[in-house]
């Protein structure tokens, strides 16, 4: 099982929304891809809470099965969609993955 771990920090303004409006919206989109994209054996997007200054805005949890499985959801049409909005919308992404 390989665990995908990726936290944003999002722009206070961007594509006509506010930080915690494209928060939402980037919740609503990547959840969404659980039900189109069949490698995808888990996920969980979270936003924020903590007023900390080195919190993350957004924090995306998921599972795939191996590399294989989470390249396929990264070249995924629909996954390539919402990396580029999210691209537009955000300030620094940190990632992680590993095996458990």
């Amino acid at each position: 099982m390989l665990k995908h771990i990726v936290m944003w920090k999002l722009k206070e303004n961007a594509e006509g929304k506010s930080n915690i409006g494209n928060a939402l919206l980037m919740k609503e989109m990547l959840e969404t891809l659980k039900g189109v994209i069949p490698e995808i054996e888990m996920i969980e997007v979270g936003i924020n809470e903590n007023p900390s200054a080195a919190a993350y805005d957004v924090v995306l949890y998921s599972e795939f099965r191996d590399e294989e499985a989470l390249r396929k959801y990264q070249d995924h049409p629909e996954h390539v969609k919402v990396a580029e909005f999210v691209g537009k919308i955000n300030d620094d992404r940190v990632v992680v993955d590993y095996h458990v």
